[in-house]
């Protein structure tokens, strides 16, 4: 019977997730994507994007804003590692930032 809580990833299935999403890279438990906006209300606009998607998905990434660049770092801390959720949001947040491009 399922817990409903998101799996741990294996090694094999983090790599294919990176491949899918070339712009992110590993940090130990983590995906992190470091993104330059073209300005300081852009980059606000991008996470305001992320925090509606966020709230949607009950699963919400460290942000760390400065001036017009933004880092996003994703796990799953219920979990202590990587999930699936994190690979769905890496992706949502690779179409915000897009749309804001």
């Amino acid at each position: 019977m399922s817990s409903g809580r998101p799996a741990l990833l294996t090694e094999d299935e983090i790599a294919a997730g990176l491949t899918a999403l070339p712009d992110w890279g590993r940090e130990g438990n983590s995906i992190v994507r470091t993104v330059e906006a073209s300005s300081f209300p852009a980059a606000i606009r991008i996470v305001d994007s992320i925090a509606v998607t966020s709230e949607q998905m009950d699963h919400h990434p460290d942000i760390d804003i400065r001036w017009r660049t933004l880092r996003f770092v994703l796990l799953t801390y219920s979990e202590g590692g990587l999930t699936s959720l994190d690979f769905t949001l890496a992706a949502r947040i690779d179409e915000a930032v897009r749309a804001e491009s």
